[in-house]
């Protein structure tokens, strides 16, 4: 299954997971904690780990569209919910 990740350095994790999960919840199933989360789509979905230092963020899909369509859709959240202290996401393919 094709995945995507990106590592985001911030000291907000824990608070990005909570607003990210919980505005997904509205339309899609989603689980999370203060260390990490969940974010299920139609076409895929996402893990959110936080660290101390940093969010890591692995998407996964069937197909290369799909999975272009989850980052693209965490992606954009994660910049406008962090505030202006994320400028971008830049996804790497998984290689696990």
């Amino acid at each position: 299954m094709p995945a995507l990740t990106a590592t985001i350095e911030t000291t907000e994790a824990s608070r990005l997971i909570n607003r990210l999960c919980k505005h997904f919840s509205h339309k899609t199933p989603a689980q999370w904690d203060a260390a990490g989360g969940k974010v299920t789509f139609v076409m895929g979905q996402c893990q959110l780990e936080a660290t101390p230092a940093s969010l890591r963020l692995t998407c996964r899909a069937e197909s290369a569209d799909a999975l272009q369509a989850v980052g693209d859709i965490v992606g954009s959240h994660l910049i406008r919910f962090a505030n202006g202290a994320i400028a971008q996401v830049v996804w790497a393919e998984a290689t696990d």
